[in-house]
């Protein structure tokens, strides 16, 4: 094996004698009532300057309409929402009609007040939706990504909270399309041996 050499090595190499440093003084060491000796310089030091913590994406800007209003477009499956979302009291219109009216299932109305829920903003922000195509459950979700979009759009701060929780994102599954010779996208019609 070749031998290691050392930075003394290094310095007898190069001509130059390495400076011999000083031997360090022994830390001091404390005693304890039960005896036990505790180095006193193993002892964390507290930090000289106070270190300034950057936020972890750089926040941007509000976006707001001239009215005051935040606007986001929402999508699912087949169903696209536009959505408003101002200052007020927790009221939730959907084409019109109050999300009560529209969503008659609370599992839909469950589905859209999340945003609210994540971000502690329940019964603060008023929302006007106008929602077409699709189904009840892809309006429900396309309304859930709107609000969720024009939240973050008002309050950029919130964003991290809303995007963790998954609701910024589209969620991209469809209904897979029929095939020829196919009763639906996979499904066989029935065999018949005779």
């Amino acid at each position: 094996m070749a031998d290691k050499k050392s930075l003394s090595d290094l310095g007898k190499l190069t001509g130059q004698q390495a400076e011999e440093a000083p031997a360090a003084a022994p830390a001091p060491t404390e005693t304890n009532a039960t005896d036990t000796t505790v180095d006193v310089a193993e002892a964390p030091e507290a930090p000289a300057a106070p270190v300034n913590v950057q936020p972890e994406a750089p926040l941007r800007e509000q976006q707001l309409d001239k009215y005051g209003r935040a606007y986001a477009t929402g999508r699912r499956k087949d169903a696209v929402a536009r959505v408003w979302l101002k200052p007020g009291s927790g009221k939730i219109e959907v084409n019109g009609r109050d999300q009560a009216v529209y969503f008659a299932r609370p599992t839909l109305r469950l589905v859209i007040n999340q945003p609210f829920g994540i971000t502690d903003r329940a019964g603060q922000y008023d929302i006007v939706a106008t929602v077409k195509g699709g189904g009840l459950s892809g309006q429900a979700g396309a309304v859930l990504h709107g609000i969720a979009q024009a939240l973050s759009r008002y309050e950029p701060v919130l964003r991290t909270t809303v995007k963790r929780a998954g609701f910024l994102t589209r969620d991209s599954r469809v209904v897979e399309r029929k095939k020829y010779g196919k009763a639906k996208a996979r499904k066989s019609f029935q065999f018949s041996k005779r």
